[in-house]
């Protein structure tokens, strides 16, 4: 028999859940729920939902350095490029040095240094081959 199974949430590790939960709410709104010190639920009617849990050990992942690896990362779509990158880097993100996806994507770091990428519809639609 079969299961039926549907990604519900992504759960993100973190030193301050609050602070890197209001940051993703700037960039892609929704509601804060659960909000404590050590959990907070990011929920909004259109996407998965995001979680940021307290770990008190956090090392951000490296980017684009091979000394560990990336467990994962956070790909958002937009309509606008160039004004998401204004919008992100004055919510507290970082454009990441190495840029891997010359105009398709942009890769930037959170608050707390895990990678996500920024792409346009169009780019996100269709990988790179």
């Amino acid at each position: 028999m079969a299961i039926t199974a549907h990604l519900f949430a992504v759960t993100i590790d973190c030193p301050d859940p609050i602070r890197l939960a209001k940051f993703y709410q700037q960039f892609l709104g929704g509601q804060l729920r659960s909000t404590n010190p050590n959990f907070v639920v990011l929920t909004s009617d259109h996407d998965i939902r995001l979680d940021f849990q307290r770990v008190a050990n956090h090392q951000p992942p490296p980017w684009p350095g091979s000394s560990a690896p990336r467990r994962l990362h956070l790909d958002f779509s937009v309509d606008d490029l160039e004004q998401a990158e204004q919008h992100l880097l004055g919510f507290g993100a970082t454009l990441a040095s190495h840029q891997p996806g010359g105009e398709r994507f942009r890769v930037f770091l959170d608050p707390a240094g895990h990678p996500f990428c920024v792409a346009t519809a169009g780019a996100a639609a269709v990988p790179a081959e």
